[in-house]
């Protein structure tokens, strides 16, 4: 607190912002939904300004905002609270039918500036881009009349009030801020002694940390860079410590924190937009997940392990290593929130009132033993209050900016013309669909974050899949998957960008190894469009089966693509391996036959020349450290 009376006057600004958006979100949980147009506007209102104060015209390093940043807050201001004055205007008057006044369309045409302002602040060009070109095609190509199209856009729930910025106010807030106080009462410490205690030891222990400590992270952070940026700093170097190659470090790294996203329970920001477009409840959609997120993360750890042993690395020394009994002794009480979380939830409350219980459980249960309770402190509360508003931002902006574009295409009609096209185009072939949404999903993930690339997908490409005979969840978890797999996928993959700086490796290099490592989740999605059982629907004898065969086929993708499964593999034994993957990830007894058959030939062609896994903490454990030292984070 010290610190804070410190501040300059802009920085106690920022922070009492961002503590009252906190703290008002808090109190609608508690009190009750607002009006919508009176709970999104606020919302909006406070990313807004914080936006403007905190993403300056000017990047500088040292000041605070300028005057111009502050005229741009308060601009931002005027059309929402110009529709909080003139409420009972808004909700009495008739959509498209009674015209707007001039003072409606000035402040119109102002939010809209303001909004795609403030998203190229946040998140960069793509995005406003994407939305100006909505826009245009809307005035100037399908003719709609521009009152109209503000009509649209300012004065109903379809545009930039819409379904994605109620998302981000009553889902995305609460959850981020709940990460923020998990964080600050020292549970990512707990993931990573956890992950260490577990498969530290074992052939290329730092990677399996890295994997199961980033998917513990990505449950409540749902943001692959900030997962990075936390579990990185720690892991790569260990990977690199113990033999693995620097652009391989960065891929585990950033196929690990990737998935975050898709990793029940707590996924990331898309998931609530996708539970909302569905009209089910948040838990529905992680039963959905589970099962896609685990056949991801087994590939992932297959691939650590696979790569581990075919270069001979063991683990790291058991001396180095936590033990868990202790870990759980002495944090083990820091899982509470989650735990708190999932009974509510699964007891049948709301998503944002189980948040809540999570947020508030936080530090109480950190003051409950002595090695966490010196995180129990009033900074630490503000802090989090703080780190909370801010990491929402991003989000709402984006959610706020998505809203002009589905607002442009439900006006125009251009999400119908755009599935006809695709379902024109694939000629009647639900693979060639499939494929293109695939493509579409990952160029629009490369510059814009989850979120508004899978609401956009949910527009213009989701219905065309609908329409080819896809059950309305798998048709939307595959265009979820490939919004975030983007994060991941060259030549622009920002999960990748930041591993690789933390590995120091060659950006390419590290890209490619993280498509090889996320291999599972570049297939599965098709896999459950085909056999909706891997979603958990339908009768629970096939979904055992398909998620067992689905496991095996993982796990012997990872083992194909990195050459090893009992020995080092040859060309026509990893060609054996791909090709008994793909049959056992592929529902149906005959191509699970098929799978068996094939891997049990290589079984039998690797068995009289078997490995053995190096001791723990052997000489590889310590490869080359003359090479590596310098490498390693100071």
């Amino acid at each position: 607190m010290q610190r804070l009376r410190e501040l300059p006057a802009s920085q106690l600004i920022i922070a009492a912002l961002a503590v009252a958006m906190s703290l008002y979100h808090v109190w609608v949980i508690v009190a009750g939904l607002p009006e919508a147009v009176i709970f999104r506007g606020t919302h909006l209102l406070f990313a807004l300004v914080l936006t403007f104060l905190l993403f300056r015209a000017r990047l500088r390093q040292e000041g605070g905002p300028s005057w111009l940043d502050y005229g741009w807050a308060a601009v931002g201001s005027v059309p929402i609270l110009y529709l909080f004055l003139n409420y009972d205007y808004l909700v009495n008057r008739i959509y498209y039918v009674d015209d707007l006044t001039l003072a409606d369309m000035v402040l119109a045409v102002l939010l809209i500036v303001v909004v795609l302002e403030a998203t190229r602040r946040v998140i960069g060009w793509a995005l406003p881009v994407t939305a100006l070109v909505f826009l245009v095609y809307a005035l100037f190509v399908a003719r709609v009349e521009p009152m109209r199209l503000l009509d649209q856009l300012f004065m109903t729930t379809e545009g930039i009030f819409g379904i994605p910025l109620s998302v981000s106010a009553a889902y995305v807030m609460i959850f981020v801020l709940f990460g923020a106080f998990v964080e600050r009462t020292g549970t990512g410490r707990l993931f990573m002694d956890f992950a260490m205690s577990l498969a530290g030891g074992s052939a290329g222990g730092p990677g399996k940390v890295a994997v199961i400590s980033s998917s513990l992270f990505g449950t409540i952070s749902g943001s692959a860079v900030a997962n990075v940026m936390v579990t990185g700093t720690m892991t790569i170097p260990l990977m690199k410590r113990t033999g693995f190659r620097a652009p391989f470090a960065g891929g585990v790294e950033a196929v690990a924190s990737t998935g975050g996203q898709i990793m029940p329970p707590i996924m990331g920001a898309a998931a609530f937009v996708l539970a909302e477009f569905l009209g089910v409840s948040y838990a529905q959609v992680t039963i959905w997940a589970l099962i896609p997120a685990l056949l991801f993360y087994i590939a992932c750890f297959g691939a650590v392990h696979f790569e581990a042993r075919r270069l001979g690395l063991a683990g790291l020394p058991r001396s180095e290593l936590p033990r868990l009994g202790t870990v759980f002794r002495e944090q083990g009480h820091l899982f509470i929130p989650v735990l708190v979380i999932l009974a509510i939830i699964y007891a049948g409350y709301s998503a944002p009132m189980a948040a809540l219980a999570g947020t508030l459980a936080c530090f109480p249960v950190a003051a409950l033993r002595r090695s966490t309770r010196g995180n129990v402190t009033l900074g630490n509360l503000v802090g989090a209050l703080i780190d909370g508003a801010k990491g929402t931002l991003a989000v709402a902006l984006a959610c706020a900016c998505a809203g002009i574009v589905i607002g442009a295409i439900s006006l125009t009609g251009v999400g119908i013309v755009f599935t006809q096209a695709v379902v024109a185009l694939a000629a009647q072939s639900l693979l060639l669909a499939l494929i293109l949404t695939m493509v579409a999903g990952i160029l629009l993930g490369m510059g814009m974050p989850t979120t508004p690339a899978y609401i956009i997908m949910t527009a213009l490409l989701v219905p065309a899949l609908i329409k080819l005979g896809v059950v309305a969840p798998a048709a939307h978890m595959f265009a979820f998957y490939f919004a975030i797999l983007s994060a991941i996928t060259p030549p622009v993959a920002l999960a990748v960008y930041a591993a690789a700086g933390l590995a120091r490796s060659d950006l390419w290099d590290t890209g490619w190894a993280a498509v090889k490592i996320g291999a599972a989740g570049f297939i599965v999605p098709f896999m459950f469009v085909y056999e909706p059982a891997l979603l958990m629907i339908g009768d629970w004898p096939r979904i055992l089966g398909s998620a067992l065969s689905a496991s095996i086929g993982a796990l012997l993708l990872a083992a194909g693509l990195h050459g090893f499964l009992l020995a080092r593999a040859t060309w026509l034994e990893r060609a054996m391996l791909l090709a008994a993957a793909l049959t056992l990830i592929k529902p149906g007894w005959i191509t699970d036959l098929v799978g068996l058959v094939l891997v049990a030939a290589v079984l039998a062609l690797q068995w009289p020349r078997r490995e053995r896994a190096p001791a723990p903490g052997g000489a590889s454990a310590l490869a080359e450290p003359p090479a590596v030292q310098p490498d390693t984070v100071k």
